[in-house]
């Protein structure tokens, strides 16, 4: 699985900027015995504070933790990534609403949605299929339009994890690589159908260790699900343990 959060810290920050600016309205139509100027004053001093984390996280970018092994080997457990909220579009916090389309999803990128099935499950994967594309997943090789998608052998996976020994391939979208991973100890999972309009179709790099849009409980995501591209990775730890500094700043393909 690839489950990012089951809790939406959104609807904290809109909460308590409601709470404050509340307090601030009232303040000034109130006794200093109803509200005593010190708690208005933290009102005041909170509002802004919590406005810019509220617009920066709703409409630029947002941190999450990847917690499974389904986007290995480029993204591994412990990694907190930067999500890019304005590379698709604009939209409301909470209600998810959009305002403003800026970009389209590209084959290839990794993208963090919300589960169709429960919109506070927040994934992540990489965008194979686009609208109306026939995509077939057959002994873990990939077909796009009748199409094979270009794969080269890239060895054997190095790290631990439990798949150390794992093949590795390169798969490539147009100019844009990316490294998959096969691991020989789970079964492959096989597909073909074709995706419906303004819908999108999405495979985990691990591929024979991903619950993606392969089956039911995931299946075609659509575009207002979409939450936005995943661009960096600014901190690696695992708990018990030390961050990992080599994996700070690096760039995800």
């Amino acid at each position: 699985m690839s489950t990012l959060s089951t809790f939406d810290i959104t609807a904290v920050y809109v909460g308590a900027l409601a709470l404050a600016g509340a307090i601030i309205v009232l303040g000034r139509f109130v006794g200093k015995a109803v509200l005593p100027p010190v708690v208005v004053g933290y009102a005041r001093t909170l509002f802004p504070v919590l406005l810019i984390v509220l617009v920066v996280r709703s409409f630029i970018v947002e941190p999450f933790r990847i917690p499974s092994a389904s986007m290995m080997p480029g993204l591994v457990d412990g990694d907190y990534i930067i999500v890019d909220k304005f590379s698709y579009g604009l939209k409301l916090p909470l209600l998810n609403t959009e305002i403003l389309r800026i970009g389209a999803p590209r084959r290839g990128d990794v993208v963090v949605f919300r589960l169709p099935s429960d919109p506070s499950i927040h994934y992540i994967k990489r965008l194979v299929g686009l609208p109306g594309d026939h995509v077939v997943v057959h002994d873990n090789r990939l077909y796009i339009n009748g199409q094979p998608v270009p794969l080269t052998s890239a060895g054997q996976f190095r790290g631990g994890f439990g798949f150390a020994g794992s093949p590795l391939g390169v798969e490539r979208f147009g100019a844009e690589r990316h490294v998959v991973m096969f691991a020989e100890d789970r079964p492959a999972k096989d597909f073909d159908a074709i995706v419906p309009a303004g819908q999108f179709f999405f495979m985990g790099d691990n591929r024979n260790d991903s619950q993606d849009s392969r089956f039911a409980a995931v299946g075609f995501v659509p575009f207002k699900n979409l939450t936005g591209r995943a661009t960096r990775i600014w901190m690696n730890w695992r708990f018990p343990g030390w961050p990992d500094w080599r994996r700070i700043g690096a760039k995800i393909n």
